[in-house]
């Protein structure tokens, strides 16, 4: 069996994942409206009937704006950490709000999301991996600094969305205020282009398939750019940039090899103590 994924919207405009199995799917993060979730998935040929509950990484508003009327409208279950929910303050039915515990698989039908901790200043933000058929699909955007669990979990990736926020120089010159370029580029901030590059040139696993670089900013960074300096490092890995201002196209990606590595890595967490694992 296969996985599809595409990315729906990345920016600081909207961040929406979209990542399911034929039968089943989810969506990491909601931060465009309903309608234009709704546009954008029948234009794919996604059925907003297949997503089966939202995962919600964080609660800046870029991520979280299509929350309460996709869950209203389809009844939809959303997965987020009880801060997030505090600091978001979003109406979603009582019933429909459901937490989970980091480094704990989540089964939303044949598939399993499984949240970890990142850093991003926010009040408890999360990373994410969704497995199925022994494939593994990582959401890796609003990071800080590469940590080890990002390192661990996206060497265990089929396929992952990336974050790729800023050029170092473009972000430098460019006129934001020196407090909002350091937000930006410190440890809770987000992940530049060379921290991105780092990350992939030194932790992908052979069998990632695919990279989409995610989150990029319209003012620190160019499309080109990041494409061009990931393509010369790329080897076997197809990489896409996600865009701002619309999805991507559907990819299917199929298993291959080392891709059970997620399962036993998740299996050996379930008895730790949950402590043991957080690097925050």
């Amino acid at each position: 069996m296969s996985l599809f994924i595409t990315s729906l919207n990345s920016g600081s405009n909207g961040n929406c994942y979209y990542v399911g199995n034929a039968a089943e799917a989810v969506l990491i993060d909601a931060g465009i409206s309903c309608r234009e979730t709704e546009r954008r998935m029948r234009q794919l040929g996604l059925l907003m009937t297949s997503v089966k509950a939202i995962f919600v990484s964080h609660e800046h508003a870029d991520h979280i704006t299509g929350v309460p009327g996709i869950s209203k409208k389809y009844q939809l279950p959303v997965y987020i950490s009880p801060s997030t929910l505090t600091a978001a303050n979003i109406p979603v039915a009582p019933e429909l709000v459901n937490h989970f515990n980091a480094h704990m698989p989540v089964a939303i039908g044949g598939l399993a999301v499984t949240a970890f901790p990142k850093q991003h200043d926010a009040a408890d933000p999360y990373s994410f991996i969704v497995s199925g058929s022994g494939i593994n699909i990582g959401v890796f955007t609003d990071i800080g600094v590469p940590c080890t669990q990002v390192k661990k979990y996206f060497s265990l990736c089929n396929a992952a969305f990336l974050e790729a926020n800023y050029c170092d120089d473009m972000l430098s010159r460019g006129g934001y205020p020196a407090f909002l370029k350091q937000r930006i580029s410190g440890n809770d901030g987000h992940l530049s282009n060379l921290q991105a590059l780092e990350l992939f040139c030194t932790h992908r696993g052979p069998q990632l398939s695919r990279l989409i670089l995610s989150h990029l900013s319209k003012n620190n960074n160019s499309p080109e750019l990041a494409e061009k300096m990931f393509t010369a490092a790329a080897g076997n890995t197809a990489i896409t940039v996600a865009s701002r201002y619309g999805a991507t196209p559907v990819f299917c990606i199929e298993k291959n090899m080392g891709s059970t590595a997620v399962k036993n890595m998740i299996a050996q967490k379930k008895g730790k103590n949950e402590a043991q694992l957080s690097l925050f």
